[in-house]
Order: structure tokens, then sequence, then C-alpha cells
């Protein structure tokens, strides 16, 4: 034990140049310097450090750090000696050191200059090292995301759970656990696995008031990712999305549309993960666009928001995310954009993994879904998660509360709900009560004979997701609760009990509902949307269009279609570079016709006094699908498109569409070699005289005209690709 000779405080500004501690954090120095077990839960940015760095500092020995991340040590470490003239202060000891780097550590733990010690657990259990940590004075241990420990923790690491008995190989001294996340459940494993159940334990609160949480529909995505951030021009950010793929493709597309931004995934060397990591602490660069594995323990304090492109796997996760947002107390925006298909896309990920660590990774995401998908308030709900009771109605601080869904009185359904779970004598979860109530007679259920309850089917007015919102509020008011240790089992709370005997008004609202949104791993950033189009400037587009098919003696059709004057009249483009990402207008078309369209729309919008969307005009990364570029290489070879379709697996006609799509951006391709074999030279040429003249490019009204006996839809689309590639294009 050690009794600190001056006041704390002093030590904290000696050292470090604060002059007073944040929250419970003199306590928990305090409790570390009696010798005491201490177990700290602190949200980001509460000060979890400092807890481990002042006593180390102060007491004899070296305090070792177990840490998981080996980019977090060097930070933590560079931070160190910042604040002491001995370089040797701090030090860590990873996979990432050399022979004669490893003994200058060893050499400055023995001669008592280090006073803290970064360790990989993977590096604590190498024999040579706890045999060297034998010999070296230990003043205690910290254990750094500690929630690491449990399997329901959001990030858990096998290793992790072998540290207890190292730590007593080395010798019996003190141990700090922290953690910004931890649910109960959590909390009791990490307390059972590294034996400090006699600990004091230290629960701050997990209610960060400064941060704006918002769940969106996922649709066009990039779009407005783009448009929130212009209209945070300026601010620091990070973007989160699950995998590496959509890492680069989203940092690409922010770039390519005037936003300072980089990728930062696992897949990148070392030494560019620390530029990038560098650029951002530095402000060369204003977001990040990442996956999990950036910004644990990231020390900036003025990110002002967090966008996660993909829903968490878990609500621990999204917590520990959007913690990186506003940790100096100011603006903290953390805009999610969900759709339920990311859910399934994730529980696919899931398959063949062992079965507990499936129920258990179904268990997570069925939490996250909630807290997407409810209408009530979302603080409310994620410090619920956390076991902190939210008494506020109205957090002032989140979309639903911002924008309230209308309420009702719920008193009947919750009593439903209540009396489902009692009939099921509370062995079963959430999606089975939700069967049982609406009368879906699945496997489990006749397997139970839930089926032959009274209940059953007592809510078959209502659908699935009615239902589900009602027992998740159920939960937030205390008359369920879930024991998440058998995959979410409900039972009925005495509160539950009492509201049964004595039902009183309480207000219930409906699920939100984000079906639409997309999952796909490939969006197309075009333009447009539902935006109406300016009707005055889409008639002088169009005019402008008629006058310069018939300079080029082309159908209209052929300089721009229909869509694209649209959108034109919708986006305002003033630049070539804008024209060239509106819809069907490639870097060829807007050069062979897109000047006088331009000046035309400058001109218009000056007049006018027009706001143009500029926010709206997403350029695309140059993204030619796989598909595309095998077939323009596979056109450039002559090789027959009947053999492409075999070879790829495809009907002609989604090759017809691809290559369809090819031309209407701009790029000529010359397939003659195969229109030559399937079609004789005066069928072609009625068809190609037939669409100087048209009046539309519609290939069924083509074959109505030219004859249905005499040609195929396929010899119409071959022939119009041929067209508009050599007129158009």
């Amino acid at each position: 034990m050690l009794v600190a000779e001056k006041p704390l405080k002093s030590y904290l500004q000696k050292y470090f140049g604060f002059d007073k501690f944040k929250g419970e954090q003199e306590a928990i120095i305090q409790s570390v310097l009696s010798g005491k077990d201490t177990f700290v839960i602190m949200p980001t940015g509460g000060g979890k450090s400092m807890c481990y760095q002042l006593p180390a500092l102060i007491m004899d020995g070296t305090a070792v750090i177990v840490s998981p991340l080996i980019a977090l040590m060097k930070n933590q470490v560079d931070s160190m000696r910042g604040f002491s003239n001995e370089e040797g202060v701090a030090h860590f000891l990873n996979s990432s050191l050399n022979k004669s780097e490893i003994a200058t550590v060893k050499k400055d733990l023995k001669s008592g200059k280090t006073k803290l010690l970064y360790v990989a657990p993977e590096s604590l259990t190498k024999d040579e090292n706890v045999d060297f940590m034998k010999s070296v004075n230990i003043s205690f241990f910290a254990i750094d995301e500690a929630h690491c420990i449990s399997e329901w923790g959001h990030d858990f690491r096998p290793e992790y759970r072998r540290l207890r008995p190292i730590i007593e190989a080395i010798g019996k001294v003190p141990i700090i656990a922290l953690t910004a996340t931890a649910t109960p459940k959590v909390q009791l494993d990490i307390q059972k696995n590294l034996g400090m159940m006699d600990a004091d334990v230290y629960k701050a609160s997990f209610n960060r008031a400064n941060l704006y949480y918002e769940v969106r529909p996922k649709v066009e995505v990039a779009k407005e990712i783009i448009k929130f951030i212009k209209q945070n021009s300026g601010k620091s950010g990070i973007v989160y999305c699950l995998s590496r793929k959509k890492v680069e493709e989203i940092a690409s597309t922010l770039a390519v549309n005037g936003i300072r931004a980089l990728p930062y995934h696992a897949g990148l060397e070392a030494a560019v993960r620390a530029e990038t990591q560098d650029k951002f602490l530095m402000e060369e660069i204003d977001v990040i666009v990442a996956t999990i594995a950036f910004g644990m323990g990231i020390d900036k304090p003025d990110v002002r928001f967090v966008i996660h492109h993909d829903i968490p796997k878990s609500l621990e996760g999204y917590y520990q995310e959007t913690g990186r947002a506003g940790r100096d107390g100011r603006e903290g925006k953390c805009v999610t954009f969900y759709s339920y298909k990311d859910i399934e896309k994730l529980e696919k990920f899931m398959k063949g993994k062992p079965v507990a660590e499936q129920e258990v990774g179904k268990q997570l995401l069925l939490e996250t879904v909630g807290y997407a998908e409810t209408s009530v308030c979302r603080r409310k709900v994620l410090l619920n998660y956390f076991g902190e009771v939210y008494k506020e109605t109205n957090c002032g601080s989140c979309d639903n509360c911002m924008h309230p869904k209308k309420s009702f009185d719920g008193k009947e359904e919750i009593s439903t709900v209540l009396e489902a779970v009692l009939a099921v004598k509370e062995k079963f979860a959430m999606e089975h009560i939700v069967n049982v109530v609406t009368g879906k007679a699945e496997n489990t259920v006749k397997l139970h004979q839930h089926d032959q309850l009274e209940i059953f089917g007592e809510g078959e007015d209502h659908d699935t997701k009615f239902w589900t919102a009602i027992v998740r509020q159920a939960l937030l008011a205390g008359f369920l609760s879930k024991d998440i240790e058998t995959y979410g089992t409900l039972k009925v709370t005495d509160a539950g009990k009492a509201f049964l005997k004595k039902p009183v008004k309480i207000l219930v609202v409906e699920d939100n509902d984000y079906g639409t949104g997309e999952a796909e791993d490939d969006e197309e950033f075009s333009g447009g949307g539902s935006a109406a189009a300016d009707p005055e400037l889409f008639a002088a587009l169009k005019d402008l269009r008629k006058k310069i098919a018939k300079q080029k003696n082309v159908p209209p059709f052929v300089v721009f279609q229909d869509p694209s004057l649209e959108e034109m009249a919708i986006q305002y483009p003033i630049t070539m570079d804008e024209l060239k990402n509106i819809t069907g207008v490639g870097a060829g078309k807007a050069v062979k016709f897109g000047k006088p369209f331009i000046e035309l729309i400058a001109k218009y919008v000056d007049e006018n006094d027009i706001d143009r969307p500029m926010d709206l005009v997403v350029k695309s990364i140059v993204n030619k699908s796989v598909l595309k570029v095998y077939i323009i290489q596979n056109i450039d070879r002559k090789i027959s498109l009947d053999d492409m379709c075999k070879a790829k697996g495809i009907k002609m006609e989604e090759l017809l569409n691809e290559i369809e799509s090819i031309v209407g951006s701009g790029t000529r391709i010359d397939i003659n070699y195969y229109i030559n074999e399937v079609i004789d030279e005066d069928r072609q040429a009625e068809v190609f005289d037939y669409f100087k003249t048209a009046e539309t490019d519609s290939a069924d009204i083509a074959l109505r005209t030219l004859g249905e006996n005499d040609y195929t839809i396929e010899d119409i689309r071959l022939m119009r690709i041929k067209f508009m590639s050599e007129l158009g294009n």
C-alpha cells in the first residue's frame, strides 16, 4: 500500500499540468495507490488513461499496461515521453521491435527508469518475457480495453482470458481493469476471469449529453454522406464501413468530390496507417474512412461527427465508435445509415462459426436492430443496454426526440405481451413470444404446443414489427427483463406483475420502418433522385438538343436521352466535370455534345438567380465493374458474345444490358464482327436507317414497326448498340 506524500492534485499539476481531476479519477487513483484491485468502466473521453498513468509515476517500480493494439502503444508511449525529460520513462514491448530495441527496453526496466511498460497480451504470454518480468519490480498491472476478455464484449480476444494465471506467475500485485463499454454481463465476465470479484468498482454514467444520435434509411448513401460532410465543412470526422473494399470505395468517392479524406484498414501497411493517423491528428485531412480497426484510443478531442455507412455488429461496438465524437464535451453528431438487409448480410457471415458463437452474435445483432428501428428516445435505449436508467422523457438530442412519432395508450398491448411471456413459463425469447401473440404456428411454437394456448393469435390484427416494438418498450419500461446468457429469454419483473394486476396508461410508439434501404456492395453513385425537374429549363434543353441533332444529322436521343436532360434540369451542371456526372453522360458524350448545354444552363442559372444544389452533384469514382472491364477487353479481342455469356454464366439479355450501359456513358465499341455473323447486310441497313429517322430509341417500338416476323428483340438491340456507338460516341 502506498499513501501519496502530497495531495494528489499536486502530482497531477507536476506531471501533467492539470489543476483538477475529471469525474471519479481521484478516487480511482487513490484505490490503486492503496493496493486494491480496481475496476473502471468509463466512457470514451472520460479520462481512463490518467487512472493508471498518474499512479504509475507516483509509485515505486514499473506499471505493466496490457493493451490490444500495437498502433495505440506507440501513441501512448510518445504521449508519456512528452510529459517527461526521461526518454525511458515509457516503453512498449511487442512484435514490432527488433533484438537491439528489446535489449534497450529490458535495460531501462532493470535500471528502474521505466515507469510504464505497454505490452501486447501475446508478448506477455511468452515464457522468456514471463521469466524476465519476475526480475522486475512491478507496481501494478493495468488491463486496458478489458471488454476483450468477454465473448459477450464487442471485441473478444481469446488471449485476454489467459492473463490472470500469467499475472499470478509473475507475482501478486494489484490489478486495475479499464473499459469504455461493459454491459452488466460483460462486467461480471471480466471480474470473474481476472479473479477480482472484491475489486473497487467505479462506473461512470454512459450518457454523453453532447452527442446527437440519428439513424437514417440507407438510400443513396454515398450522396448523403457527401452532402452531410459538405454541410459540416472543415470539421474532423470518421466514416465507418464494415468491409475494406467499401472503405476504399467511399474514401475515393469523397476525395474526387473535393473532401480531404483517406482510407484506414488493417490491409494497409503499418507505415501507411501510421502516416494517415498522423495526417488526421495534424489536420492535413478532415475525414478518415475506416473499418473498426481505427480509432481505439485515438486522442483527438475535436472529432465533430461519426458516420456509420454500415450498422455495427453490436451496440457496444456502436457506442465505442460513436464515442470518438466530441471528446472535448462539445458538438458531436452521430449519423448511422441502416437497412435490415445489412443485418441479413451480417447473419450470413456468422454461418460456419461454432453454434454458441452464432447464438451470441445473433443476440447482439437483435439488440442492434432494436436500437436502429426504435421510435423511442435513442439515448434511453442505449443507456438501458448498459444497465443505466435514463429518466428524462425527451433527451432533445436524437432524431426520435426531435421528431417524435405519434404515440398511443399501449396498456392492452403491453398486458398481452406480459401474459404471453408468463403463458410460455418465461422460457423463450422475443421472436417466440411475437409468434405466439400474432398466431404464427412456427416449428418451435407447435413443438411446445403453444398454438394451443389461449393467448395464441390474440394480436393477429397487428404484424410482427408492431409486436416486436411493444416487447422492446416493455423491456425499456422495466416490465420485462432479458437474460442474455440464455440467449435473450424474457422474464416478467416484479414491476411487470404489478402492472398486470393494475394496468395503467402507458404511451408507446410504433417502430421506424427502414425496409426500403439498400445494402448492396456496389451502389451506383448517380445523381438525380426524386426532385422535380425545372420544367422551363427542361423545355429549353430539349429545344437545344433538337437543334444540335439537326446540325449533326442524328436523332435527338443520340445526343442525350430524356433522363439525362431531366437530371440536368434538377442538378444545373455548369462545368464539364459536373456534366460528366449526370446519368448517361460519359466523358465521350460530354466532350462531343456538352459545351452548348452547360453554356445554356449557366446562362439560365444566372438570369433566374437559381440556387444550385451543388451538394447533390456527386462525382463518381471511375468504377467500371469487373464485368464491364471484361466485356470491353473481350470485344476488343473480337470474342463472340455467346462465348462471353457462357464464360460468365449470364443470359444474352444481361450481357446486352451491360453493353448498352457502356455505350450509353459515351464509350465507343465495335461489335460489327458479331453482328455480321448473326444479321445479314440488308437487314442491318434497314434497322440502321430506321433509327436515323426514329423519334424514340425504344427497341419494342422498333420491333413492332419493322416486323416481329423478320427480327428478334436481340437483333434490334444489337443494331441499336451499333447505331448509338457509331453516331453518338
